[in-house]
């Protein structure tokens, strides 16, 4: 393809913004924010090497198996390969214990992808770790963009994953960055992301979890491979959010194309509206877990005080938390174990209480979801607002709504609690020195000359 014509207005738009971005045009409240959520996606991603996790251990053997030249870091797993594998099972890793940032509105984790994405590509171009802070949040940025456009909801409602759909695109604008491609070669990035962009809500009848985390790994890898074949001179689909067979109508009824390219380069919600979820759940359960733990801790109950527990919730994510099968997942699991342990701590999900707590088990038979069509629906999915009933064993009913959960921007944990956070994620799998060591070299990333440190620490074996 030679110059634009225009005749793809918005894919050519986006393609110029990341083959001419520069890290010095990220505003300093965007490098703040990046740093801190990296911080915590570092962690999440660490201490899903947990060999008692069995998410991490298959996938890393996967990529040591069919890996090519050690190019990249696995975390957590003391070995190196290809680039694209790396990504592959990292992205996996930043998913799988569902404790790592994530977009509320655009219904994303995209640090989960981009991490993964921006290590290996960084290590494999030896860039900086300015560069590495700047890919990820243009790849939050882009991911962020096309799911709006795309609209979440819509995808959801086809059956879709928005975080895999849509964080192909974010990662391809990452790995084409840190590759140096320009505006003509990101045009068939991007198509080529089309191309392979994926990721069905099918993960959810999957009880082992294994397949709901693999969905951000795919989005890693994809991405990346669409920008390699792009650099080799690959070609591509050059107009897949303008005309044809375009993004929009493959996941949406409803597309708002405009969204993709508003604004571009002056507004970064895709970083600045990020939250940090202080539970290991999907996000949906956080405001629901706040206010049933308010009112759990004030009224000082325990599981077998409660007579009936009632979340009400937008209908149209109902389908998500209403009793599915993945616990992470779960209405009748999450919000019992919150009772009990009054937090929702990582690896809760990765065995069932309930064969072994008999008051668990009931709570979770008395747990129910009601899909709300009225007040809380108009606020999704900018808003996950839900009521919580609690009616206890002598009578009363306890009600709250919380429409914001703890981490939004809105309602920012405390540093001492990111800091803790931190602590908890990595201690889990490596010693207090190792610990010390990743937080310093986080830290120092906008001025290290390149990952070498970083990824160092992140590739040494799990330790429990």
């Amino acid at each position: 393809m030679t110059a634009t014509t225009n005749s793809a207005p918005l894919t050519e738009a986006l393609a110029a913004f990341v083959g001419t971005f520069r890290p010095a045009l990220l505003p300093d409240t965007v490098k703040e924010r990046i740093l801190s959520v990296v911080r915590d996606g570092t962690g999440a991603m660490l201490t899903a090497a947990n060999p008692a996790y069995s998410t991490g251990p298959l996938i890393a053997e996967f990529a040591r198996e069919h890996g090519g030249t050690g190019q990249a870091t696995v975390v957590g797993h003391g070995f190196k390969t290809d680039c694209v594998n790396a990504a592959l099972a990292n992205g996996t890793l930043g998913y799988a214990c569902d404790i790592e940032p994530y977009h509320p509105r655009a219904i994303l984790h995209p640090i989960a992808v981009l991490i993964p994405t921006a290590l290996a590509v960084g290590e494999r171009t030896d860039a900086s770790g300015e560069a590495f802070l700047a890919a990820v949040a243009l790849g939050c940025e882009v991911e962020y963009r096309v799911s709006m456009a795309i609209g979440p909801a819509q995808q959801y409602g086809l059956g879709f994953h928005p975080s895999a759909v849509c964080g192909t695109f974010g990662a391809a604008a990452a790995a084409g960055f840190l590759l140096g491609l320009d505006a003509e070669a990101m045009v068939r990035a991007f198509g080529l992301s089309a191309c392979q962009a994926s990721g069905m809500m099918a993960w959810e009848s999957d009880p082992t979890e294994n397949a709901r985390p693999f969905q951000m790994g795919m989005a890693a890898r994809n991405g990346i491979t669409a920008a390699l074949l792009a650099e080799a001179g690959f070609g591509g689909p050059v107009s897949v959010f303008d005309h044809g067979h375009t993004v929009f109508h493959a996941f949406s009824r409803d597309a708002k194309p405009e969204l993709l390219t508003a604004d571009l380069g002056t507004t970064w919600d895709g970083v600045t509206e990020l939250a940090i979820k202080p539970f290991s759940c999907v996000a949906f359960l956080h405001p629901g877990v706040d206010a049933l733990l308010d009112i759990v801790r004030e009224e000082d109950l325990a599981p077998g005080d409660i007579e009936s527990l009632v979340m009400h919730f937008p209908s149209s994510g109902v389908h998500c938390i209403d009793d599915n099968p993945l616990r992470s997942h779960s209405a009748q699991y999450i919000l019992p174990v919150a009772v009990a342990d009054r937090q929702v701590r990582v690896g809760v999900f990765f065995e069932d209480r309930r064969e072994t707590d008999p008051a668990l088990a009931e709570l979770s038979r008395r747990t129910r979801v009601v899909a709300d069509e009225g007040e809380l629906e108009d606020a999704f999915p900018d808003f996950y607002a839900t009521v919580i009933e609690v009616t206890t064993r002598d009578g009363r009913t306890l009600k709250r709504r919380n429409d914001i959960a703890r981490g939004y921007p809105a309602s920012p944990l405390s540093e001492d609690d990111l800091a803790a956070k931190f602590t908890s994620l990595v201690s889990a799998v490596a010693p207090s020195d190792r610990v010390a060591a990743l937080l310093k070299a986080v830290a120092g990333l906008p001025d290290a000359p390149n990952l070498k440190e970083f990824a160092d620490l992140l590739g040494q074996t799990a330790e429990t």
